[in-house]
């Protein structure tokens, strides 16, 4: 994958919106995110990307939602779509050449950050019989099967029985667990749990684990990243996809800030753009006091839009198939336009205390992260 987070943290697991709860003596960390996020009206439809690493015999994976999911408001998508995402919006630099008078002018080249390798684990075997969840104030309203995961959704009356169901039902839960699960509690989520069927997942042939989707309808449109910072070591990375009818996704709880873009650089960042960006985006998150949402591109992708949807593109637009896995029904059936976010957010618990919290806006204004390396002419002059 084109996994720009990848390339600023070093590996580990990663919870996305909520975090893992792993078998016994396992030890888990999440560093780094992935998330596609579509905004329609009051419907929200939240795509996670399941990286983790660790030696984990079985895995169950926690995230708050805001009602009673039904089973056909999951599904499982490919992990190509991440790729083609992040491929298209990822920072690029571009190269010119100075023109030789004397010769004719050669036109300009675009590179976009090196492929990162990525490993994913996988879970090996079922969780044993669950407890009675009655005795823990804890509800089960819903158990599906979606794939090769098993899909359970609990109501919860106090965090304590929570973390201690799941405790006793044989994982080993984050010790601050407790203090991210109440708040949600209080607010009357309902949380989502996630396992994996090994058997269901041989049988389908597929080597990692899919991403999941879910969609709802809310009048909030937020991630919850209090759950994610239970089992992390520290900061962690999390790039969001985000797609609407009208215009930018940003936050409104934090600043949303534009990246250093349009720079000329020195010709040797060539071989070395990803460590370049990198320092970048460090030096920049430090500037903006580590509390602010970094915009990396906003541009209209719809389809039908004969205009340019980047300067330079550095891969293959979004094609239909990409738009329908990650839940942007209306792109290619006529439906309105289609604007491209992509946000990116490091985040830790002191400087982070709240979920993100975002707003559509009509700001269709394009933007994205761009640098320039610029050739001397050479030859005879």
């Amino acid at each position: 994958m084109l996994a720009l987070a990848a390339m600023l943290v070093a590996s580990g697991a990663s919870a996305f919106c909520g975090f893992y709860v792993a078998r016994a003596d396992a030890t888990l960390f999440n560093d780094r995110s992935e998330v596609i996020l579509v905004r329609d009206g009051r419907r929200t439809i939240i795509t996670m990307s399941n990286d983790f690493n660790g030696n984990v015999k079985d895995f169950a994976m926690v995230v708050p939602v805001p009602t009673v999911l039904k089973e056909g408001d999951i599904r499982i998508v490919e992990r190509r779509v991440f790729s083609a995402l992040d491929a298209y919006s990822s920072p690029r630099l571009v190269e010119y050449w100075d023109e030789n008078p004397c010769q004719r002018w050669r036109y300009a080249e675009e590179m976009t950050l090196s492929d990162v390798a990525t490993s994913t684990g996988s879970a090996r075997e079922r969780v044993p019989a669950m407890k009675e969840a009655k005795d823990y104030g804890v509800t089960i309203e819903a158990t599906y099967q979606v794939g090769e995961y098993d899909i359970l959704i609990l109501g919860a009356k106090e965090s304590n029985g929570l973390k201690q169901w799941l405790i006793d039902n044989g994982y080993k839960v984050p010790a601050t667990a407790h203090e991210v699960l109440d708040p949600y509690i209080k607010s009357g989520l309902k949380f989502f749990v996630v396992k994996v069927d090994l058997s269901r997942m041989q049988q389908s042939g597929f080597e990692f684990l899919r991403p999941i989707q879910v969609s709802f309808e809310s009048d909030k449109f937020m991630l919850p990243i209090r759950l994610g910072m239970a089992n992390s070591k520290g900061v962690q990375d999390m790039i969001v996809y985000a797609f609407t009818r009208t215009g930018r996704v940003e936050c409104v709880n934090y600043r949303t800030v534009k990246v250093p873009s349009d720079r000329n650089v020195p010709l040797f960042v060539q071989p070395k753009f990803g460590a370049f960006y990198k320092d970048l985006f460090n030096r920049a998150w430090k500037r903006e006091g580590r509390n602010a949402v970094a915009l990396e591109y906003a541009w209209n992708v719809t389809p039908s839009f004969n205009g340019m949807k980047c300067d330079p593109c550095v891969g293959p637009p979004p094609m239909p198939r990409e738009f329908a896995e990650a839940g942007v029904d209306w792109a290619n059936n006529g439906g309105g336009q289609v604007f491209f976010t992509r946000l990116h957010v490091r985040y830790g618990r002191d400087k982070f205390p709240q979920d993100l919290a975002f707003q559509v806006t009509p700001n269709t204004e394009h933007f994205q992260a761009r640098y320039i390396l610029t050739h001397p002419a050479t030859g005879d002059l």
